[in-house]
């Protein structure tokens, strides 16, 4: 059997520009939508390069158990020797928000304080020892999900105990130290192939869910989907900072081949880094502009692994 590229994921929209960067340069691959399923522990699987794109927000469309079943055919493949770009310690941090500040702060990398909780009065409990502002998000997450901002516990607890509360799909719920930025925008940094590709400033003004994707679901109202009347996402030109050399080496460590960093500064100009993705995504009306394009460094990238087997 000839190797191929095999694209693990379970969103087919944010998959169709990387497979139409693919048919661009004639490249072999296989669609592996991974929502049901079955494998055979006991064969071996087919040779190839293997890009896992698995969201942690699967489960907001519909595929609850998708990151499980990714979880158990990357070990399939690992097993197998198999060149798997975004392995299983990519998927493990990319399910797991917490697990990505404790990596980030054994690199050195600074995030904001986080309190870990499970349970409604535990959460509201752990606020009683954060400093105020400060901001809920769900573990399990991506998509901005569960991003709420509270300024006093006792406002936190009227939205616990509501019909508005989101409880989060794994169960834990994070208290996070909330960053104000001056200039309402954090900074998104893109890595393809492990390397510094861009930087991409965005606007936070109208809210926290914040998917630099064309196609979202209709539900992302913050996503830059159509015409906006600010410039949402603004690649940044020649963006050079210390922080791209250890979020590279972080990358590295970690099996992470292809991600999105977003960081925040605040008025003092502290940076914190606050999230990973990924499967990350690229918003084409930015990259127009500056003519450089993601989805297509990605698959000239998989292309190049696939033709060194």
């Amino acid at each position: 059997m000839d190797s191929k590229i095999y694209i693990i994921h379970e969103n087919s929209e944010w998959t169709e520009p990387l497979l139409k960067a693919l048919d661009e340069l004639n490249a072999p691959y296989e669609d592996w939508h991974i929502h049901e399923g079955h494998i055979d522990l006991t064969e071996a699987p087919p040779t190839g390069v293997f890009y896992n794109r698995m969201s942690a927000s699967s489960h907001t469309r519909g595929h609850r158990f998708a990151p499980e079943f990714t979880s158990a055919i990357l070990a399939w493949l690992e097993e197998h020797d198999r060149v798997v770009l975004n392995n299983s310690h990519a998927l493990d941090l990319e399910i797991n928000k917490a697990r990505q500040y404790s990596k980030l702060q054994k690199a050195g990398i600074k995030t904001p304080k986080t309190l870990v909780t499970v349970g409604k009065q535990q959460l509201i409990d752990a606020a009683h020892k954060m400093e105020k502002p400060f901001i809920t998000k769900h573990n399990r997450a991506g998509k901005g999900l569960g991003v709420q901002l509270f300024h006093t516990t006792e406002a936190l607890e009227n939205y616990v105990y509501s019909d508005q509360f989101e409880e989060p799909i794994d169960g834990i719920t994070l208290l996070q130290q909330y960053i104000e930025s001056p200039e309402a925008s954090i900074t998104r940094c893109e890595f393809i192939g492990g390397k510094f590709f861009y930087a991409v400033k965005v606007d936070t003004s109208e809210g926290f869910e914040l998917c630099p994707a064309d196609a979202c679901t209709i539900d992302d109202q913050f996503c830059m989907t159509t015409e906006n009347t600010r410039e949402k996402f603004q690649i940044i030109s020649d963006f050079n900072h210390p922080i791209i050399k250890q979020y590279e080496q972080f990358l590295a460590r970690n099996g992470i081949h292809f991600a999105g960093i977003e960081f925040i500064q605040n008025t003092d100009g502290e940076l914190f880094t606050y999230d990973v993705n990924t499967n990350t995504n690229y918003n084409s009306d930015a990259e127009s502009k500056v003519n450089q394009y993601g989805m297509k460094e990605i698959a000239k990238t998989l292309n190049e692994q696939l033709k060194a087997l």
